[in-house]
């Protein structure tokens, strides 16, 4: 099928100095929106551009070359969309994370394997956005773990501290959403880190460096990034969260999302490693 041709909701160029990145450089997490595939639901205007063949511009502009996909919450279990999106910007490149219901078929999960699937996503943070719920999470973790896969958990500090024990006993990988949505410092940001941090310490624990927007900004996340960079810079990654779906309708360039990681992480060597080589172990560039 033919991709639409219109533009994603800004400009490739931004005002933000362009900084090369290494070679093979991943964007871990990117939503995007094809309603030709999916003709109901329907992503809503201007989520509705916001394609893969509009996002490989975005990718190309800021020197970008890996990607991880992840199935947003208009196309609820359906995945079609980010497995075309796989397809369409270079499956060695890309990677995709799903969303499953807990009757998904062993059948169905070994497809979107096939098809670049390494991960599913709870988005649960947003109640009037959510298509699934806490009490998913176990059952479908025991169910993707024999493939490799990881569950990546978007909740706020609030959620991972009154789950504390279903996350630690998780027998797969966790990977936290931007963040953990950890700053600014709220009153269960201590026993959130606590959760956090153990998944880090013991290996099995990944977060993401992105959605700073949703922490208050650059500067109001940089306590929580620099702990965890003191923690364990094995076990980050940077999204550029684009289209920026909760920023609409007015989301920021994507190249400050880059701009962040640079403030956060200054040491080019470490930067390299968050954008290359820590996103190649886990979703298996």
């Amino acid at each position: 099928m033919t991709a639409p041709t219109q533009s994603a909701p800004e400009s490739p160029a931004t005002s933000h100095e362009a900084r090369p990145l290494p070679a093979n450089a991943c964007d871990s997490h990117i939503h995007i929106y094809n309603p030709d595939l999916i003709a109901a639901p329907a992503a809503p205007n201007p989520l509705a551009s916001c394609t893969a063949q509009a996002y490989r511009q975005v990718r190309d502009s800021l020197g970008l070359q890996r990607a991880v996909v992840v199935t947003p919450a208009p196309h609820v279990t359906d995945n079609r969309v980010t497995l075309d999106a796989i397809e369409q910007l270079g499956a060695s490149q890309t990677r995709g994370v799903g969303v499953v219901f807990p009757d998904v078929s062993d059948s169905e999960l070994q497809t979107l394997h096939q098809g670049g699937i390494r991960g599913i996503r709870f988005t649960v943070a947003i109640a009037h956005t959510s298509i699934v719920r806490i009490d998913m999470i176990e059952p479908l973790a025991k169910r993707i773990a024999s493939l490799g896969w990881h569950v990546q958990l978007h909740m706020t500090p609030t959620q991972i501290a009154e789950n504390a024990d279903m996350i630690l006993r998780l027998p797969c990988t966790v990977v936290f959403d931007h963040l953990g949505r950890m700053a600014p410092m709220t009153e269960t940001y201590e026993a959130a880190r606590r959760v956090v941090h153990t998944r880090l310490q013991r290996g099995t624990g990944w977060v993401k460096l992105s959605g700073h927007y949703l922490a208050g900004g650059v500067d109001s996340a940089a306590p929580v990034a620099n702990e965890l960079l003191q923690a364990a810079p094995e076990r980050l990654v940077w999204g550029s969260d684009w289209p920026h779906p909760t920023e609409m309708p007015a989301p920021p360039a994507t190249a400050s999302t880059l701009a962040a990681l640079h403030a956060w992480v200054p040491d080019s060597t470490l930067r390299a490693r968050i954008l290359v080589d820590n996103p190649a172990e886990l979703y298996g560039f």
